[in-house]
């Protein structure tokens, strides 16, 4: 699997998306949180600051350029606790646009699906599934021949300690960022799950096309936190 896998795939799905339903979409977005891959090279991992100030200075500029609905589509699980917080924070002042993290499903159809095609249980970093999806957005970066030389099992190293989040635990169960095995993969379940989420994108953007609440909540919100002792209960 190549470096920039993350990036490859879900860009494959915002293209799909905007040839169904159109939308204006950013050029190729690198700049994410990836810090637990630092070991690894070809990592690139910038200061959370950066990765921060980036992402807001770039929403800002889209803003500025007229567009006042953005949607965020990631496709990298080391976003998933800062994507939700930068959301989360487009509150701290009052902005002329709003922020949208898209955040797909697995249906009851899909995983149905899923369940007869998929032939391992565990892991999804350079698995059988994540590697399906590269199958299909650049089968020419996929060398399945070397999905035995290295183990996606789970190491387990914090199983001992419960209730517990660290910035370690990924490291701590898959150092060589190997989940799982990509020798099972295929362009069948590649094809199943990026439709899938594809087509969740076209239902989002379809509806904030038509659709002004979010817009319109924040606007309320930022007037009432200015006064909030006025603020109707």
């Amino acid at each position: 699997m190549p470096l920039g896998t993350d990036l490859i795939d879900v860009r494959e799905i915002a293209l799909r998306a905007a040839k169904k339903e159109y939308a204006l979409v950013f050029p190729e977005y690198y700049f994410s949180q990836i810090l637990e891959a630092k070991h690894q090279p070809g990592t690139i991992a910038y200061s959370p600051k950066l990765i921060w100030d980036i992402l807001q200075e770039t929403c800002d500029e889209i803003s500025r350029n007229g567009i006042k609905k953005i949607v965020l589509v990631n496709g990298h699980g080391g976003n998933n606790n800062f994507l939700p917080f930068f959301s989360q924070a487009q509150l701290e002042k009052q902005r002329d646009y709003c922020v949208v993290l898209f955040r797909p499903q697995r249906g009851p159809i899909v995983a149905e699906k899923l369940k007869k095609l998929r032939e391992t249980k565990n892991g999804g970093h350079a698995g059988e599934t994540e590697t399906s999806m590269m199958q299909v957005s650049r089968p020419d970066l996929v060398h399945i021949d070397r999905a035995k030389e290295q183990s996606g099992q789970d190491l387990a190293r914090l199983k001992h300690i419960p209730t517990n989040f660290t910035g370690i635990f990924w490291y701590a169960k898959y150092p060589n960022h190997y989940a799982g095995d990509g020798s099972y993969a295929k362009p069948d379940l590649g094809e199943l799950l990026i439709n899938s989420q594809a087509d969740q994108l076209v239902d989002l953007i379809k509806i904030l096309k038509k659709d002004d609440t979010i817009l319109n909540l924040q606007n309320r919100f930022y007037n009432e936190s200015k006064n909030p002792l006025k603020t109707k209960q």
